[in-house]
């Protein structure tokens, strides 16, 4: 059915077609996830590679923390595609931060060209439709990928400071302590036993009228939403 799906060359949701195909089939070489406390606590905690035990993973802020947690997932999908800095083209990496301060400390250090993505939740997804562009065209042969995000920062960024002391109802969402990178390569002999990203189809803004900032969860995931069928 997927396969039908995108040779419509149109979705549901649109008369546009929106559907990006990879002929090349760029493949995910490399992959490394790290997550915090409460993660690490939760139903999918054996999937992640790396569980901290300490929400500031040593470090006096959290920012500080979400920094070095954004540098171990980057330099874990390196070491897992066999891959150093040198061999990467382009590092297309985003957060939840004003001008993207997580991932530029981090580009900075790793010293590659970069371009940043900010779109929220949607950022490692937007990522890897990017990378897989840029290496399915031939422009690149390694784009690696990041993201991050940590509850305590995130909070002081978009709500209230952890130090305010604002109490949270009991169904307000918890912005996710984690950070995940990907290493996207060319299709080759060498590559052809990874996964490969086929298509992808860029998101609508849709507005649903949410407005508590507590339940964001309810703005990204409705009820009336409307699913292509896949």
């Amino acid at each position: 059915m997927f396969d039908e799906f995108i040779k419509s060359e149109r979705t549901t949701l649109s008369k546009r077609k929106r559907i990006m195909r990879f002929d090349n089939k760029p493949r995910i070489t490399g992959r490394m996830s790290v997550v915090g406390v409460k993660e690490s606590q939760g139903p999918v905690a054996r999937y992640f590679h790396r569980c901290e035990v300490d929400d500031k993973m040593g470090e006096k802020t959290f920012e500080r923390a979400e920094i070095r947690m954004f540098d171990t997932a980057v330099r874990g999908a390196l070491r897992d595609a066999l891959l150093t800095a040198e061999d990467v083209d382009l590092f297309i990496s985003g957060d939840l931060l004003n001008q993207m301060t997580t991932s530029s400390y981090a580009a900075r250090d790793i010293g590659v060209p970069h371009v940043g993505v900010y779109g929220a939740c949607s950022t490692m997804t937007e990522s890897l439709m990017l990378s897989a562009s840029m290496v399915n065209a031939g422009y690149f042969n390694n784009v690696l990928c990041a993201v991050s995000s940590h509850f305590a920062t995130a909070e002081r960024q978009f709500r209230y400071p952890l130090e305010y002391g604002c109490q949270r109802p009991p169904y307000a969402q918890w912005t996710v302590t984690g950070s995940a990178a990907s290493v996207v390569s060319q299709n080759s002999e060498k590559t052809a036993r990874f996964p490969k990203i086929v298509c992808a189809i860029p998101g609508i803004i849709t507005d649903f009228g949410t407005n508590d900032l507590n339940n964001m969860g309810a703005a990204m995931a409705p009820d009336n939403v409307i699913i292509p069928p896949y």
